[in-house]
């Protein structure tokens, strides 16, 4: 045991691949399903043909991300990380305006606005060459779970064979109500911060907010956090409305107070009905200890691996009360 362990120390970052791969191919296999069963005049395309359909869908969206959605951003990153600090007077300027706050406390505010937008800027343009320097990590785990998809029926045979044979059953049961409550969880996350993003996009591209696409851009990526992702991306907004006009300011704050209410009432309960439900602590502590044990890779698969097991513990672990 000790042995393994060491090994297992040792190629740590090769099992993290292997466990994210695996992942995502469980996460995938629903669609690959359906698109095996959706027949066209009577012709049922085989799983590999739709994994390719399935990988080529996949490569069209995040090509036309990368070539029609992320330069903007990348534009709008870079004039931001240029103009913050000649923003900054006419940030103090306005503070100085509202009578609730002295000199000294709009000195200080701005301070650490600055500090904070600056060191949000120099994250963010870090965190593009770290993404592309994991290139090779990316295409091992792509090819991985690509053999997942095609042969992981087996593999999980065999891991269901390590089990007692009066325990199996159980134990296939609980995994696949917690791939399919995950599956759509992702998927119901994912439109979620979609919906978010486009809108936000939108409403400050009409109110004339400066680097609205980055705006609506982070407003939709920091929407898997709740609550917190919320709060820190509306507070960035609200700082790059307030240095041109109290107006826009405004029209942020109230943009972001009905969408919570329609997101609230409206489309949680409708998108995320059938999903595991998972606390906004769960979330975010699970993305500190992945992004802290396995960095962008860990992030990834952190919420999944939350939701596989908070279904294993209201399995095996919870003790239900009677009645």
């Amino acid at each position: 045991m000790l042995l393994l362990l060491a090994l297992a120390w040792v190629v740590l970052k090769e099992l993290v691949i292997v466990y994210v791969s695996a992942l995502f191919a469980a996460v995938l296999m629903p669609a690959v399903n359906g698109i095996t069963e959706r027949g066209i005049r009577g012709y049922h395309p085989s799983r590999p043909v739709a994994i390719v359909v399935l990988l080529f869908s996949a490569a069209l969206i995040l090509g036309l991300f990368f070539f029609v959605g992320l330069p903007p951003v990348v534009r709008d990153l870079s004039r931001f990380a240029e103009d913050l600090p000649h923003q900054i007077p006419g940030l103090v300027a306005r503070f100085h305006s509202l009578p609730f706050i002295s000199a000294v406390k709009a000195e200080e505010i701005a301070t650490r606005a600055e500090s904070a937008l600056t060191a949000m800027a120099s994250y963010l343009l870090t965190s593009v060459p770290l993404w592309l320097s994991h290139i090779f990590d990316i295409l091992t785990g792509v090819f991985l779970c690509i053999y997942f998809m095609l042969e992981g029926e087996h593999a999980y045979s065999f891991f269901l064979s390590l089990f007692p044979r009066s325990k199996r059953l159980r134990l296939d049961a609980t995994l696949r109500r917690a791939n399919q409550k995950i599956s759509k969880w992702l998927i119901g996350q994912g439109l979620l911060m979609l919906i978010l993003g486009i809108s936000s996009t939108v409403v400050f591209g009409l109110l004339h907010v400066r680097y609205f696409v980055l705006l609506g851009f982070l407003m939709g990526l920091f929407n898997i956090i709740p609550v917190v992702g919320g709060i820190i991306t509306i507070t960035i907004a609200a700082i790059v409305a307030a240095v041109d006009s109290w107006t826009k300011l405004l029209g942020v704050l109230i943009f972001y107070i009905v969408y919570v209410n329609i997101e609230n009432v409206y489309l949680v309960p409708r998108i995320m009905r059938s999903s595991v439900h998972l606390m906004g602590l769960t979330i975010l502590v699970s993305l500190v200890f992945g992004t802290a044990l396995a960095g962008i890779a860990g992030a990834l698969v952190a919420v999944p691996t939350a939701a596989l097991l908070s279904v294993l513990l209201e399995e095996y672990a919870v003790q239900k009360d009677a009645g």
